[in-house]
Formats: C-alpha cells, structure tokens, sequence
C-alpha cells in the first residue's frame, strides 16, 4: 500500500480511538471540566501527564533542532528533563496537598489578593499563548505532509480537530484520550528509531547505536563530524553557544517546566499526595523513553539527510524531497545552473523561510523569490527532521504513516492540555472567582468552552504565523513561565514572609521584561537587534533566567518592604508542606 494509504488507515483509527474516548469521558460538571473528577489513577495520570509534556516541540522540532545545532542543542534535553525533575521534587506533592484547580487560584489564595489572582490569570494567558502556537504550528506540518495542503491549511485543519477534543470531554475526556496518544505517539517515535538504527549501526538500540561504528568500522558521530567539516559546517560534535548561555537557556527551561500551568494542574486530577509524586515519578520514566531517543534520531536524520541530498542531481533526487517541497517546509534554488543540490555552510536561505512564486523551475523544482546570491542553496526545516526521516531512510511505508500519527498525538495532546487551561483560566479564576461569584456550575461550564473556541481562533494565527521554528517558540513558553510563575510559586511554599505585594511586583516585572526582551530580540520590535546586542550575552531562550532572578529579588525585597501576609496564611503554607491529610480538589 502506498504511503498516503498507510496514513489515512492509521490516523483514522488513532483518531476513532481519540474521539471514542472523548465522547465516552465527557465532563458532566466542572469538576470532571477542570481535575476530571480528581480521581484518576497514578499509572494513567503518568502516561497523560507524560502526553501533555511531550508536545509537538519534543516529537517533531526537538531532535530536528539537535540535529542542526548539534551539541548546542543539548540544551533542550537537559532543560526539559531538569525541570521535570524540579517540579516532581519540589512543586506537585505541594500543590497537590493545597487542593486547588488551577496555579492562578493557588496565587490567588496563597497571597490573598484577587489582584495576584488576576496577574496569574494575564500570565497564564500569555504563557499558554505561546506555547499552543507552537503545537498549532506542529499540527499544521503534520496535515500539510499527511494532506499533501499547505501549511496554512493544515494548522486550520488542525484547530478543527483539536477544538472537538476540548470541548467534548475538558480535563477528563483529555486525560484518558492523552493516555492513548501517549501509546501511540511513543510507539512512533521509537519504531522508525530501531529500524534506522540497525539499519545503520547494526545495533537495534537507537541510544547504543549512536556512539556505534558504520560500515567500515568508523564511529557514527565521527563520520557526522567529518561531513560537517567537508561542507564548511562546525563539528557536530562541537557546541558555537557560550557556556553562560548554555546555562541561562538549560535553567530557563527547567524552571518554566516546574511553572508551567497545564503541566501542574496535571498533579490536582489524582486522589492523593502519594498519588502526585507516583505519577511524577511514573511520568518522568515515560518521558525519558522518546527523550534519550530524540539525540540518536537527529544523528541518524542529519547523516542521512547530507548523503541523500548534497551535491546530487536534482532529476535524481528521491520523491521525498519533492513532497515535503510542495508544502514549503524544503526549498532549493538552482543559482549556477548545474542541476546540482549544494548543501554548504552559508547558505543565503539558511535559516530564512523561503517565499514561493507560482513558477517552476528548469528542473521542476518550485521558484523561490528571496534567493538571492551567486551560491545554489538548500533550505530545511528543523521541524520536518522526525518526520521526513523515515521517508530519507527508505523505511517501509507503514513506518512512514506511522510517525505522521504519532506527530498528530503528540501535537494534539498538548495543545488540548494548553486550550483547557486558557478556559479555565478565563471561567474559574477570573469570572467565576471574582467577576460573578454566584455564577452556576451550568454557566461556568458555558463560559469555558466559549473561551475555548476563542482561544483556538487566536492560537490558530499564531501559528500561521509563528515567531520560529517549534521547539524555539516553546522555549520562548518556558521563558516567560520562568520569569513569572516559578518564583511566586517556589517562595509561595517556602518562604511564609512571602506576601502579596512582593509577589504582584515580581510576577508583572517579571514577565514584562521577558516580554519586552523577547519582542526587540525575536520579533525585531522596539529597534531589534542581533546577538551582538544581547544583554549579558544571553539569547532570547535564556532570557528567562535573568528575568527570573529580577522578579526573585523584587519579590523578597518588596515583601519584607511590606507587611507580614495575615496569620492564617502563614499556617496554611505550614500545613501544605506536611505530605498527609490532602482532601480532593475542590475550589472552595
């Protein structure tokens, strides 16, 4: 069967499967809406937590980005597993032991104070915003290639689809969908991972294989470093980012993880303390699967990638290439007339996306309008790495349909998650919390699913039109989660001075400055600049940890500027760090 074929039998089925669960799960209150009824068990809520985490960025951009940046890209594996890490120890037993739905009713009731309870609602907002723009974006790759459509299309294709899962089932119908979209997109990524490696390693174990020797007894990762260098490249082996960037993009990542809103609010859908740290524990274990995977996968794609591509005929090129050139996401502009595809170090288009004309080629190839130097040039995006590697690799077409499913899983698993805490954001913390107290269960419910819907429509122009590749808007995400969240709630649990002024000031110069940071350094706003002009050297990823520490500061000196927090508070954040007696979930 062809490949198109394969894809439409799997993602049908994936898709039955999802929407079966959905409709079989749907939220009947706002409790099963917002912690699905606070009684799913650890096992399940480590695989949807698990789900939830490992979102388009990890599946289909992070080993895409790790196979262009080489070491540099570490970064990402050592962020994302860090921080999950951090908030498995230091955040969910504590959250969960507080008993709330969301992190803006934990900031409202810890600083009691609706104006911080606000604050959390605008930079949950912001937070989620940009990360499902980078899910949207994913989903859009993934109908684009699956459709053969372009991307804008796929990414409206995509809204559709994730805005039935959302609305059918809120947190419960999402958590029991997830765990099966776990299932299949962890399937998925490591199937295609054997196969290439034996394929090339003789060695089954992707992890094992990429240290391992190819035909000819040479070292995988030397042969890489070898083409690289051939082609003006640095070693793949070796990292271009400074040692304190490094630092400030890993740490940023960690903290945002442990201050990411649709990630905690995972912790409030099981019955118990105990259960939160089991399904933290069970979850990092299944996250760890793909993430020690992705690097063995972007070595295998970039090695394969190279020999497949560079310095051959563009009539012999296999049709792969022309695939995924039809949805834009690979380019090549023929500038000498030899025929020839010439992947070398300075490519004009390097990292620019390419503007299509209506013309074709000599060769057939699409006509691009912003290629415009004396060099041929081949552009790729990051993003299609995972993706495309089977079809590079030549693995059978079932392979090939397989991971398009596993992309959708994961893609739509997390910006399910992210929708959901947008509504709950918007219904519970800020019209049924402050705006209409007396509103009904009925009409709450009403309320979170007409912010939803509109929630979509706006993460969907994100992702027509996104700030960056996947994995680098999800970084921004972290960023501002790090800047933000991770302070007001770290000192929320540990420090009992902590009041509400020191952590209003803190959260709005936080997230202020990471915006500010983010709009002149990503989006060219405000004058721009290059990274020579990056404050203390630090990239737009890495800002967070600044921004962090600013609003650290500002919050401790301001509160002990300011007024003790009322008694009773201080008792409460007593009480939440002995592990026994957490009832269930409750909004009070």
């Amino acid at each position: 069967m062809s490949v198109q074929t394969w894809t439409w039998i799997l993602v049908g089925l994936t898709f039955a499967l999802y929407f079966g669960i959905a409709i079989w799960a749907r939220a009947g209150s706002t409790k099963d809406f917002y912690v699905a009824g606070g009684g799913v068990s650890p096992l399940a809520n480590g695989m949807a937590t698990a789900a939830d985490w490992m979102s388009a960025a990890s599946f289909i951009s992070m080993a895409g980005i790790i196979s262009f940046a080489g070491y540099d890209g570490s970064v990402y594996l050592m962020g994302w597993t860090g921080g999950y890490v951090l908030l498995a120890l230091l955040l969910a037993p504590y959250l969960r032991k507080f008993g709330k739905f969301t992190v803006p009713d934990f900031i409202g009731d810890r600083y009691y104070s609706n104006t911080a309870r606000t604050v959390a609602v605008i930079c949950a907002l912001i937070v989620s915003f940009t990360y499902v723009a980078g899910q949207m974006r994913g989903v859009g790759i993934v109908f684009s290639q699956f459709l053969q459509v372009d991307i804008n299309l796929g990414v409206i294709i995509g809204m559709a689809v994730v805005l039935t899962f959302a609305l059918l089932g809120g947190m419960k119908g999402i958590t029991y969908t997830q765990v099966a979209q776990y299932c299949v997109l962890i399937f998925a990524f490591m199937v295609p991972a054997f196969f290439i490696s034996m394929q090339m390693t003789g060695n089954i174990i992707p992890q094992i294989g990429m240290g391992g020797t190819v035909e000819g007894g040479e070292f995988l990762l030397d042969k890489l470093d070898a083409l690289h260098t051939q082609l003006g490249f640095n070693e793949y082996t070796s990292g271009t980012k400074s040692t304190w960037d490094v630092f400030a993009i890993t740490l940023a990542l960690m903290t945002g993880t442990a201050g990411l809103p649709h990630v905690i609010v995972r912790f409030f859908t099981v019955p118990k303390v105990k259960d939160a740290r089991k399904s933290a524990g069970l979850a990092l274990l299944f996250i760890a699967i793909l993430y020690t995977t992705a690097p063995a996968i972007a070595v295998f794609s970039r090695t394969n990638l190279i020999e497949t591509v560079s310095n051959k005929e563009y009539s012999d090129i296999p049709e792969w290439f022309k695939n995924w050139e039809n949805t834009g996401l690979i380019a090549w502009a023929d500038k000498n007339g030899d025929g020839k595809i010439q992947y070398v170090a300075g490519n004009a288009l390097e990292g620019k996306k390419p503007a299509y004309t209506d013309a074709r080629g000599e060769f057939g190839q699409r006509m691009i309008s912003n290629a415009n130097t004396a060099e041929n040039e081949l552009y790729v995006d990051r993003d299609i790495m995972v993706l495309a590697n089977p079809e590079i690799a030549n693995l059978p077409n079932w392979v090939i349909a397989l991971v398009a499913a596993g992309g959708l899983a994961a893609a739509l698993s997390t910006a399910a998650g992210l929708l959901l805490v947008i509504s709950t954001s918007i219904s519970h913390d800020l019209i049924k919390k402050q705006l209409k107290p007396d509103i009904s269960d009925k009409a709450e419910l009403t309320w979170a699913r007409i912010s939803i819907f509109i929630a979509i429509l706006i993460a969907g122009y994100f992702g027509i039109n996104p700030p960056g590749f996947v994995a680098a808007v999800v970084a921004l995400a972290f960023g501002l989660a790090a800047a933000s969240f991770f302070p007001a709630i770290i000192l929320g649990i540990f420090d009992k001075r902590m009041n509400s002024q020191g952590a209003i000031s803190g959260m709005v110069v936080g997230i202020v400055l990471m915006l500010f940071y983010m709009m002149k350094f990503k989006l060219n706003m405000f004058g721009g600049g290059t990274a020579e002009d990056w404050w203390f050297g630090t990239s737009p990823e890495g800002f967070g940890t600044i921004a962090m520490c600013v609003n650290v500061v500002i919050s401790v000196v301001v509160s002990r500027l300011t007024p003790a927090p009322p008694q009773d508070v201080q008792d409460m954040v007593e009480n939440i760090r002995i592990p026994s007696g957490a009832g269930e979930a409750s909004a009070h």
